[in-house]
C-alpha cells in the first residue's frame, strides 16, 4: 500500500492528537470487544498496517455490549469522521447506529459481520463465510471414520450474527449429504435430524438447528452446551466423534470437555481464526483444524476502501451481498484450511506468528 494510517488505541490517539494538531478524526474504528483474541488480534493487525500517517485514526471497543456500541459510534460522529469500519456485536441492533453515522454523511464500512436491515451500510469487507463453513465440514467429512453412524456433534456461532448463518449453511451443505446416507448421526439436534433430508435451508429452519446449539459466541456457553451433551447421551454416541465447533475459542472450550470424558475415545473438532492459543492446541493435536482468515488481507481491504473514500473515489468491489434491505457491495479475502501438516509453511513461513512464541514446534517435523 501506498498510503498508510497511523492507527492507535484511544490513550496513544488523544496524545497523537495534540502532538500533531488534528482537529477532526478522518476514520473511525469500531471493533465488538477486547475480551477475545480474535478482536485484539485484528487491532493489532491495523496497528501493524497503519504505522504512517496521512489521516488521523481511532479505535474503540464496544464491550460486547450494543449501547456502549452505538455510544461509541456516536463519538466518532461527534469528532467528524469521514468513514467508519465497524463489526456489529449484533447485525440488526447496529442499524440504529450506522444510520446516525449515514445521517451525518459518513461512508460506513460493514467489517467482518454484515450489518442487516438497514440501507446505511456503503460496503462490507469480508471472508467468504460458506466458503469457511463448507472448509470446516469438508475436514469432518474427509477424516470421519468409514462406518455408518458416526456420531456427530453441531455448534453453531450466535444467532444474532449474521456470519453464523453463513458459517453454517457452508458447513450443512458439505454434511447433509453424509447425515442423510448415514456416514454421520446428528446427536446434539433433534432439528438437525428432521431436517436431514433437506440439502437447501430456510433461514428458520436453520434458526430452528441453531436454537439448540448456538454457542453464542461465549467460550462459556460453548462449554456448558458440550456438558451438557455429554451428560445426556448414551456411551454408543461416544467414541469416536466428529465436532463442529464454529470458532477457535468454542473449539478449545468444546475440545477440552470431549477430551475430559472418558467414554470419547478420539475427536475431531473444526475452528475459524487461526488464534494464537489454537495453533498451539494444533501443535498439541487438541484442535484439529482451523480455518485461516488473514487479517492482514481483511485489514488491508478495509484499508483500501477508507482511502478511496477519503481520496474521493469508488472502492473496489466483486460481489454483493443482501442484508434484508438491499445488496451491499463486498470485498471478500481468500481462506486456508490449516492442520497439523501445513501450520508451519502457513503460519509460520507466512510470518503470520513467530515460531518461536509457540511449544513444541520441533514435534511437527
Amino acid at each position: 500500500m501506498n498510503k498508510l494510517i497511523a492507527l492507535f488505541t484511544t490513550f496513544v490517539f488523544a496524545f497523537t492528537l495534540a502532538a500533531c494538531d488534528v482537529d477532526d478524526l478522518d476514520v473511525g474504528i469500531v471493533l465488538p470487544t477486547n475480551e477475545e483474541p480474535r478482536w485484539v488480534q485484528d487491532e493489532g493487525r491495523f496497528e501493524e498496517a497503519l504505522e504512517d500517517a496521512d489521516y488521523s485514526v481511532d479505535i474503540l471497543f464496544s464491550d460486547g455490549d450494543i449501547g456502549t456500541e452505538r455510544e461509541n459510534v456516536e463519538s466518532l460522529v461527534n469528532q467528524g469522521i469521514d468513514v467508519l469500519i465497524i463489526t456489529p456485536q449484533d447485525g440488526d441492533a447496529a442499524a440504529a447506529a450506522v444510520e446516525e453515522a449515514e445521517a451525518a454523511g459518513v461512508t460506513v464500512i460493514s467489517y467482518d459481520r454484515l450489518i442487516t436491515g438497514t440501507d446505511a451500510v456503503d460496503y462490507y469487507v469480508t471472508f467468504d463465510s460458506i466458503a469457511v463453513g463448507e472448509a470446516q465440514g469438508q475436514y469432518l467429512v474427509d477424516n470421519a471414520p468409514e462406518d455408518e453412524g458416526n456420531p456427530l456433534y453441531l455448534y453453531s456461532g450466535a444467532e444474532f450474527d449474521n456470519n453464523s448463518f453463513l458459517f453454517f449453511e457452508g458447513a450443512w451443505n458439505v454434511l447433509q449429504p453424509k447425515i442423510e446416507d448415514g456416514t454421520f448421526d446428528v446427536v446434539n439436534s433433534s432439528e438437525a435430524e428432521d431436517l436431514k433430508d433437506n440439502g437447501d435451508l430456510s433461514r428458520e429452519e436453520m434458526s430452528n438447528i441453531m436454537g439448540q446449539i448456538d454457542t453464542e459466541w461465549d467460550f462459556d456457553t460453548a462449554r456448558s452446551l458440550a456438558e451438557a451433551d455429554l451428560t445426556n447421551v448414551d456411551e454408543e454416541q461416544k467414541g469416536d466423534v466428529s465436532i463442529l465447533a464454529p470458532n477457535d475459542g468454542t473449539a478449545r472450550n468444546i475440545g477440552d470437555v470431549f477430551a475430559d470424558d472418558d467414554d470419547i475415545t478420539s475427536y475431531n473438532v473444526t475452528g475459524q481464526d487461526a488464534e494464537s492459543p489454537s495453533i498451539q492446541y494444533i501443535i498439541d493435536e487438541q484442535q484439529s483444524m482451523t480455518v485461516f482468515k488473514d487479517v492482514r488481507t481483511l485489514v488491508d481491504d478495509a484499508i483500501d476502501m477508507a482511502l478511496s473514500v477519503l481520496d474521493g473515489e469508488t472502492p473496489d468491489t466483486a460481489g454483493s451481498f443482501d442484508n434484508g434491505v438491499i445488496d451491499v457491495p463486498s470485498a471478500q479475502s481468500e481462506i486456508v484450511t490449516v492442520t497439523r501438516e501445513n501450520v508451519h509453511d502457513v503460519i509460520f513461513d507466512s510470518g503470520y506468528y513467530d515460531e518461536e512464541d509457540f511449544d513444541n514446534v520441533e514435534d511437527l517435523d
